[in-house]
């Protein structure tokens, strides 16, 4: 009887030890890799380097293993805005899976109101706060 016992507990401790084993074993998906640029100057080739630089890095890695966000404040607000002379290729960008984003402040301060921008640009509150944020999510930096 003791026999059949012990031989039981062995039996349930290597099938535990098993499970476990084969949980520990799944891998886990790579990280992505992480990206913000700014755009805070009033100039349409930066606006086109930008998002050349954006669609290089998901074109390096894959477009759905990096997040990419793009900043767009001050001075560089035009890019996002209606009447945009690269509106078709903001679209472009956020249908591969951009994150392209305005700051509500420099709205504010041009009074423009979200009737005047893009349709489905998403907000932050402010720009620069935005890019502190995602370089302590540990995504790199770059200002084309």
């Amino acid at each position: 009887m003791k026999l059949r016992n012990i031989l039981g507990s062995a039996l349930i401790i290597s099938l535990a030890s098993f499970a476990l084993q084969g949980c520990n074993s799944a891998k886990a998906p790579a990280p992505k890799e992480k990206l913000v640029v700014q755009i805070s100057e009033a100039d349409p080739a930066k606006w086109n380097l930008a998002l050349n630089n954006v669609k290089n890095v998901q074109q390096a890695y894959g477009a759905d293993k990096v997040e990419v966000e793009v900043v767009v404040y001050g001075p560089g607000i035009g890019m996002l805005k209606a009447d945009s002379v690269i509106a078709n290729r903001v679209e472009e960008a956020k249908k591969s899976g951009v994150s392209i984003v305005a700051c509500e402040n420099t709205m504010k301060a041009n009074k423009l109101t979200k009737e005047d921008m893009l349709p489905n640009t998403s907000y932050v509150q402010a720009g620069v706060v935005e890019i502190m944020k995602k370089q302590q999510e540990g995504y790199a930096y770059i200002r084309p």
